[in-house]
């Protein structure tokens, strides 16, 4: 065994010198060029092409090129339905603003945050730092800080300028119902919600409500439902206000993309067209009469902007008209739309339909011309894959043709109003780029044009054929769902929203289960009346104040598991049973507002309910609650908020210790108020849900949330010593029911 070991590996002898190591290059092998290299802002065929275009007049071309290149300002909104929004505008104003004004970053001029002045109430804000200068700077370190804690407890939303303007055009009202397609990642939905929400009392539900990519998603912070009065039941998915912001190509934020340089070209634009058409059709189809629809893009691209904007004019006829907002947010500096545009192909240039080569017309097809005809012959009817697979038989606007020699180009101008069409450019307003059309809906479309469905388009075609044409797909995936651009050619469903007159033999009525696609949980009403009763009984709420039931929906088809329980509107709750009447399989994400989620303590089986309120749904059922309610003065609500949990005998005030221990075990409400009488809940009332345990009381809001509450009380009373709450994100705040 000794010569064995002998024979294996020899010792090292030099224990002080270490060992090669072969993985590590010397700095004298580095290469010449760092690994990292910012991104090229060069494109000459960018450049060729808008050149060409007319977007900018030629004086203004270097100016534009330059602030394209540069970083986009970043951009904030104000939640305008937040508790806290005016104290919120008045430290940005009183406090940010007006240290960073009389302070220079290293010499220079500093360029302070400020309102965007075309932005009502001063709710929207820029500023234009880089990640350097706030490491930098104190003010700005402190600013930074106090953004990320206001996004994320939802008093302020990030979001581009640009982004925020199609929903102010939109005029929304709090009864409207509003679909916003092609939502990603959601931030306009937001928008639209807080101005639905805007005008609604505390306790109160508007009347309006908002479909997400056709996909029901109502909530962030605060944001509340609505009811429709009895008569008007919904059978039939209609909108008042639609919001179709396309996929598109995206060169109008090469600002904050900057990928986009290198992989940009104008066939990116060309491809989009048909889809980009279809979705604004659809939008229409599902408008009701006097409602408006906004088409927008972020790319500067007429054959993505005007040119699909002049294709739904010629298909819509007299029903559909594009609506003059000029006189309508004055300070927002926009461009007027174009009137004549030229296409750009592998094969070149194109002034007019009639010049483009046969075999390239598959690419290129005739609506993407200001004319929207085919001139060498206009009595050609209009071929499917020219014009995303609908028959073009609506009346067509006649359009202007600038007369030419034979042979040479022929000019297109459109005698359609363009020009009432909106262009944001970057070198305006320091902000990205857009395009914005309104549209009002004045009659019903024609026939063809209103009812969309392929399945009824197919019928008229040879029974025995199954082949669909790349047209016919497009169309069958408008009808089911947006679409992004990623997965524009994909395959969906045939389904639409609109319910079908009759079934096929054979067919089945959906159960809610059913309505679901496998890929998300099912929304099933809960309909178990003991434990709703047991909620209503704990909290004292009044079935004729604030109904439960029929209104109260879970992802569980166990009802006896129940995690999390949301509550529903009246009119969602009439969509959610038109959804499973008819089978469409809305695909649901999300839906209502949570109100209700289970509570495991130690307590155990001895506490009454399991179910404590959550933060989203406590202002909504706090005018109803009349049992659990704990009303603390200022000193224990804020000692409350800094040590997260307080044992009864720790309570500042000794009498409001003794109203602690009569509570029932399990969830309760602590108001705030000037004494420990009870006050009538309004918008200035501040409240938060807490736990009541065997000998303590323990809040069940994120410490974001305490952090936040904190400031704002602070900035309420004179500041005194007491405990800090860290600004970490993670679950509510752990109970102590020792």
């Amino acid at each position: 065994m000794g010569r064995g070991r002998q024979r294996g590996r020899s010792q090292r002898k030099h224990f002080k010198e270490s060992r090669e190591n072969v993985w590590k290059r010397p700095k004298s092998d580095a290469p010449d060029k760092p690994t990292w290299e910012p991104f090229l802002t060069d494109n000459p065929n960018f450049e060729e092409y808008y050149k060409e275009q007319g977007i900018v007049k030629a004086e203004e071309w270097d100016l534009f090129m330059e602030i394209l290149r540069k970083p986009l300002p970043a951009a904030f909104r104000v939640n305008s339905n937040s508790q806290f929004c005016d104290e919120i505008i008045s430290i940005l104003e009183n406090d940010f603003v007006k240290s960073l004004q009389a302070e220079a970053i290293e010499g220079g001029e500093l360029e302070a945050i400020k309102p965007l002045p075309w932005y009502p109430k001063n709710l929207a804000w820029h500023s234009n730092f880089s990640r350097k200068e706030i490491r930098k700077n104190k003010i700005l370190e402190r600013f930074h800080e106090f953004l990320k804690l206001e996004n994320e407890v939802g008093n302020m939303t990030r979001q581009e300028a640009v982004s925020m303007v199609p929903p102010l055009f939109l005029d929304v009202h709090p009864d409207h119902f509003v679909l916003d397609m092609c939502a990603a990642p959601g931030s306009k939905t937001f928008q639209l919600l807080e101005i639905i929400h805007g005008a609604s009392e505390p306790g109160t539900l508007p009347n309006g409500m908002n479909l997400q990519t056709l996909i029901d998603c109502f909530h962030q912070i605060s944001v509340h439902l609505e009811g429709l009065s009895e008569d008007m039941p919904i059978n039939q998915l209609s909108f008042d206000r639609v919001l179709c912001d396309v996929p598109c190509s995206g060169d109008g934020t090469l600002r904050k993309a900057p990928d986009i340089w290198r992989k940009w070209n104008s066939g990116m634009g060309n491809g989009l067209h048909s889809l980009q058409v279809i979705l604004a059709m659809r939008g229409l189809s599902l408008l009701k009469v006097g409602g408006k629809m906004i088409y927008s893009t972020c790319s500067m691209n007429p054959v993505e902007d005007e040119a699909v904007v002049a294709e739904i004019l010629r298909r819509c006829g007299d029903s559909v008209e594009l609506v003059d907002v000029s006189d309508k947010l004055p300070e927002l500096i926009r461009r007027p739309g174009l009137k004549t545009w030229k296409v750009r192909d592998k094969g070149g240039w194109f002034t007019s339909y009639k010049d483009v080569p046969q075999n390239r017309r598959g690419g290129v097809i005739v609506s993407m011309f200001p004319s929207g005809k085919n001139l060498k012959d206009s009595t050609e009817t209009t071929q499917e894959n020219e014009n995303g697979g609908v028959q073009d038989e609506c009346k067509e606007t006649e359009n202007s043709v600038v007369d030419a020699i034979p042979d040479e180009p022929v000019v297109e101008v459109s005698d359609l109003p363009l020009e009432r069409c909106m262009r944001i450019v970057p070198h305006d307003q320091n902000t990205g780029a857009f395009f914005i059309a309104v549209l009002h809906k004045v009659s019903p479309l024609p026939e063809f044009q209103e009812k969309p469905n392929p399945r009824k388009h197919s019928s008229k075609k040879n029974a025995d054929s199954t082949e669909k044409s790349p047209a016919e797909e497009a169309v069958v995936s408008a009808n089911t769902e947006p679409v992004e651009e990623e997965d524009a050619n994909n395959e969906k469903d045939d389904d639409s929203l609109e319910p079908e007159k009759q079934t096929t033999q054979g067919e089945t009525t959906i159960t809610e289960e059913k309505a679901n696609p496998p890929s998300f949980d099912p929304v099933v009403f809960l309909k178990e009346e003991t434990l709703i009763d047991s909620i209503k009984e704990f909290y004292g709420i009044k079935d004729e104040s604030f109904p439960l039931y029929g209104h109260l929906v879970t992802r569980n088809t166990d009802t006896s598991s129940v995690k999390r329980i949301y509550y529903v509107s009246k009119s969602v709750k009439e969509v959610l049973q038109l959804n499973f009447a008819v089978g469409q399989q809305l695909k649901i994400a999300s839906v209502g507002l949570k109100m209700f989620e289970r509570q495991s303590a130690k307590e155990g089986s001895s506490k009454p309910c399991s179910f404590r309120i959550s933060a989203e749904g406590l202002p909504v059922i706090l005018p109803y609650i009349t049992k659990q309610v704990l009303y603390t003065p200022m000193a224990d609500f804020k000692h409350l908020l800094e040590h997260k949990s307080i044992r009864f005998p720790d309570f500042v005030n000794p009498q409001l210790s003794q109203k602690a221990t009569e509570l029932v075990l399990g969830c309760c409400v602590v108001i705030l108020s000037d004494g420990e009488e009870p006050v009538k809940a309004d918008a200035s009332t501040i409240a938060i849900s807490c736990w009541r345990g065997n000998n303590s009381l323990a809040v069940m809001i994120t410490l974001a949330d305490c952090q936040e509450l904190l400031e704002r009380l602070a900035e309420r009373t004179p500041k005194t010593g007491g405990g800090s709450v860290d600004g970490n994100n993670g679950d509510s705040v752990a109970m102590e029911t020792a």
